[in-house]
C-alpha cells in the first residue's frame, strides 16, 4: 500500500514540478489552473496523512503555511558586500581606468547586467537541494528566510540536472512584478486599505512576513545573478551565468559579454530608453570584471569589490504646473486625493494625473494652489509629486486645504484615529460607495455574476432599481429590459448569472458583503472558523480575534458592519434569496478516533505543525475546533508565543493546556 502511495507521491510531484517550470521558465500553460489546483490538493491530502513520503522538491512548499514570529539571525558564509554607485559616464570611465592599472595595463572583459530593484538574497544549496535563504541584512549577518524563498517558484528547491558542486551560494534579486503590484493595490483599496509605495518594498515587506502562506499568494519572482562556492569549475562570470540558467536558475537573459568600456555605455544607452519595456524595475546597471583570476587580483576595498560597479540612472522627473485636485470615494468611503496636472511627457507617456495618497502628503509637500511640482516614475507604477519648485510659486497663493466633506453626497468626513486616510461614513446613502459595494459583490472572487458591469450598475442605481446588493435578487428581466441597450439575451444573460450566483460558497458570500478591510483570504479564514454568518455575526471581539489571521482593525470593522441595521436587513434579503451562508462541511476520512468528543482551542507557534496541519491533525483524529476559551473546552494547545490573555483566562476557567508533544502524544505521532 505505502509503495503505491509512494509512488503516486513521487508522479505527482514530477508532474506538477514540471507544469511549474514550464510556466515559470518557459511562460508555457500546459494545464488549466483547475487542474493543476486539482493535482495539487491530492498531493497535499496524501503527504497530510503521510508525511514521511514527502518529497524536500515537492511543489506544496510552495503554498506556505508556516507562521514564523521571528527570522533567526544568521552569518552569511560570504559576505554580502555593497556595491560603489555612480551616475556619471564620466566617473565609469575612471573605473575603467582603475581596472587596467589595477591588471598591469591588461584591459579587461566585462559583463553588464541590469540592476533590478528587489530585494537581495542569497540561496545555499546543498546536494542540490535549497537548504537555506537569507536577506542580506548588514551584509555580515542577514535573516533567515527559507520558508518564505521557498514559495517563490521560480526558486528550485531541487536541481534537476548539471554538474553543480556538493555545496555552493547563489545570489540574487527578489521582486515583484508590476502586475502582481497593480493587482495587490487593487485588492487594498477594495477591502479599505490604504496602497502600496513601490514594487521594490512591498517585495522587501513581503519576505518579513510571519505567514508564508500570504508569502506565496503575493507571487513573488527571482533573479539569480551570481555564484559563489569553492573550487568553482568556471574561470568567469559569463560560464557562471550559463551555466545557473542550465541549472534551472531564473537568470535574466539581458546580461551581455563586454569587450570594452565603450560596450558597456552602449548597454547602457540602451536600456535608458528601453527600462519601461520590463515588467519589473530596475534603477541601473551593473557592471562586472567577467574573469575570476582578475576580480581576485583587483580585490577589495573595505566595503565594495573593486572590480565591480553600478551604474545609476537618474529618477525620471519632470517639472508641470498643478491644476487642480480631484477627491475619488472608494467602495469603503475611502477618499483619495488625485492630482490633476498639465500633461507632460514622463519616461515616454503623458502624464496628465499623480497620486497624493492623503491629507499627510499634501501637507508634507506643503502644496499651494497652482504650484509647479515635480513629478517622478521612478520606481511607481503611478507617477507621484516629490517636490514643489518654489521658485515658481505664484506670490499669494493659498496653501491646499483638505476637504470636509464628501465629494459625492456631502457627508462630513470622519478620519479614525492611528489612520492617515479620511472616510466618508454614509456607507448605505453616498452613491458612489453604494455602486462600489455592488461592483465589488459582483466581481470574480465574490459572487461571479457575468454580464453586469460598471454602466449597467449605473444604469440600475439612476433608475432606483438598485440600491444595495439584495436588489440584485429581486431584478426581473422586464427591469432589465428598460435600460438602455438591452434586448431579450442580454436581459436573459444577467438573469441567470444572478440565479447561477446563489451557488456560490460561503466564503466568497461573506467576502463579497464589502465588509472593510475583509479581503477574500481573510473571508475564506472566517468561513472556515466560524462555519456561518450566524456565528460570524454573534462573534464577540474576543473571539473574532481567536481566528486565525484577525487583528483588531478587522475585528472592530466586523463588530462595526454588524452593528448596522441596514446591513443586517441587507444580509437577511440575501439569506431568503438563496444564498450560501453556511460552510459546507466536506466528508472527512479521520486517521483515527483518539480525539473524538474533545474540543480544542489552538494558540502560538508550534515547531512540528504549521497550524493548518495541527487543526487538521484535530479534526482526522475526531476532534473538534472551537473558536474561543470557555469552562466547557477539553484543551487548549498552546505553543510558544501564545497570548497571555488566552493562558489567563485558560487558568481562570481550570481549561486543560497541553504542549505540542502531549498533543502528538495523544494522537500516536511518534514520527
Amino acid at each position: 500500500m505505502s509503495s503505491s502511495i509512494a509512488d503516486r507521491i513521487l508522479a505527482l510531484t514530477a508532474e506538477l514540478n514540471h507544469y511549474t517550470d514550464r510556466y515559470y521558465q518557459d511562460s508555457v500553460s500546459e494545464i488549466s489552473d483547475q487542474d493543476f489546483d486539482k493535482l495539487l490538493a491530492e498531493l497535499q491530502a496524501l503527504e497530510a496523512q503521510y508525511p514521511a513520503l514527502a518529497l524536500p522538491n515537492s511543489p506544496t512548499q510552495r503554498v506556505g503555511g508556516a507562521v514564523n514570529k521571528s527570522f533567526e539571525t544568521v552569518q552569511h558564509r560570504y559576505p554580502m558586500l555593497s556595491l560603489g554607485n555612480t551616475y556619471s559616464l564620466a566617473e565609469l570611465q575612471d573605473f575603467d581606468t582603475r581596472a587596467v592599472k589595477g591588471l598591469g595595463g591588461i584591459t579587461p572583459e566585462y559583463v553588464a547586467e541590469l540592476k533590478f530593484d528587489g530585494v537581495a538574497i542569497s540561496l545555499t544549496y546543498e546536494n542540490g537541494h535549497l537548504v537555506r535563504a537569507v536577506t542580506r541584512g548588514d551584509g555580515i549577518h542577514g535573516d533567515d528566510i527559507t520558508a518564505n524563498a521557498r514559495t517563490i517558484r521560480d526558486i528550485p528547491l531541487s536541481l534537476k540536472h548539471g554538474n553543480w558542486p556538493a555545496h555552493f551560494e547563489v545570489r540574487g534579486e527578489v521582486y515583484m512584478p508590476h502586475k502582481i503590484f497593480e493587482r495587490l493595490n487593487a485588492e487594498r483599496l477594495d477591502i479599505g486599505e490604504a496602497p502600496l509605495a513601490n514594487p521594490r518594498n512591498t517585495a522587501s515587506g513581503t519576505l518579513k512576513l510571519q505567514d508564508s502562506a500570504e508569502v506565496a499568494r503575493r507571487k513573488l519572482r527571482c533573479f539569480c545573478y551570481y555564484l559563489m562556492g569553492e573550487d568553482l569549475p568556471f574561470s568567469t562570470h559569463a560560464e557562471s551565468m550559463t551555466a545557473l540558467a542550465e541549472w534551472g536558475f531564473p537568470v535574466s537573459d539581458s546580461w551581455r559579454k563586454c569587450k570594452s568600456i565603450e560596450d558597456v555605455n552602449q548597454f547602457i544607452d540602451h536600456w535608458a530608453t528601453h527600462k519601461g519595456e520590463l515588467p519589473l524595475d530596475i534603477d541601473g546597471i551593473v557592471i562586472k570584471v567577467n574573469s575570476y583570476n582578475q576580480q581576485q587580483e583587483l580585490g577589495f576595498t573595505a566595503k565594495n569589490p573593486r572590480w565591480a560597479i553600478s551604474y545609476k540612472f537618474e529618477a525620471e522627473r519632470s517639472c508641470t504646473q498643478l491644476l487642480d485636485i480631484k477627491y475619488q470615494v472608494g467602495r469603503t468611503g475611502a477618499i483619495t486625493p488625485v492630482a490633476v496636472l498639465d500633461p507632460v511627457l514622463l519616461a515616454g507617456t503623458t502624464v496628465k494625473r499623480a497620486s497624493i495618497h492623503n491629507a499627510n502628503e499634501i501637507q508634507r509637500l506643503d502644496l499651494h494652489e497652482k504650484d509647479f511640482v515635480w513629478v517622478e516614475k521612478g520606481g511607481e507604477i503611478i507617477p507621484k509629486i516629490t517636490a514643489v519648485e518654489l521658485s515658481r510659486r505664484h506670490e499669494g497663493a493659498q496653501p491646499i486645504s483638505y476637504i470636509t466633506s464628501c465629494p459625492d453626497c456631502g457627508t462630513e468626513l470622519v478620519r479614525p484615529e492611528g489612520e492617515a486616510n479620511h472616510y466618508c461614513p454614509n456607507e448605505t446613502r453616498c452613491p458612489t460607495q453604494i455602486k462600489g459595494k455592488i461592483e465589488h459583490f459582483i466581481q470574480r472572487k465574490a459572487l461571479d455574476i457575468e454580464n453586469l458591469g460598471p454602466e449597467t450598475i449605473d444604469q440600475l442605481y439612476t433608475k432606483g432599481l438598485v440600491k444595495n446588493v439584495a436588489d440584485l435578487y429581486d431584478l426581473t428581466k422586464e427591469n432589465l429590459l428598460t435600460l438602455q441597450g438591452f434586448k431579450d439575451k442580454s436581459a436573459d444573460n444577467i438573469v441567470a448569472g444572478i440565479q447561477k450566483s446563489k451557488q456560490q460558497e460561503f466564503a466568497k458570500v461573506l467576502f463579497g458583503i464589502g465588509i472593510r478591510y475583509v479581503g477574500a483570504t481573510v473571508a475564506s479564514k472566517l468561513a472556515s472558523h466560524f462555519f456561518t454568518i450566524e456565528a460570524v455575526q454573534a462573534a464577540t471581539r474576543e473571539q473574532l480575534l481567536a481566528a486565525p489571521e484577525i487583528g483588531d482593525k478587522i475585528a472592530d470593522s466586523i463588530l462595526a458592519y454588524f452593528n448596522n441595521l441596514d446591513n443586517v436587513q441587507v444580509i437577511e434579503r440575501l439569506k431568503a434569496a438563496g444564498l450560501q451562508f453556511a460552510q459546507v462541511v466536506r466528508e472527512v476520512v479521520l486517521d483515527g478516533d483518539a480525539l473524538l468528543g474533545k474540543s480544542f482551542v489552538v494558540s502560538g507557534v508550534f515547531s512540528h505543525y504549521s497550524r493548518p496541519e495541527l487543526e487538521a491533525k484535530i479534526i482526522a483524529n475526531g476532534g473538534r475546533l472551537v473558536s474561543s476559551i470557555s469552562a466547557k473546552l477539553d484543551y487548549l494547545i498552546a505553543g510558544e508565543n501564545m497570548g497571555p490573555a488566552k493562558r489567563e483566562k485558560a487558568e481562570k476557567l481550570n481549561v486543560k493546556m497541553i504542549s505540542e508533544d502531549e498533543f502528538r502524544a495523544m494522537i500516536g505521532d511518534v514520527s
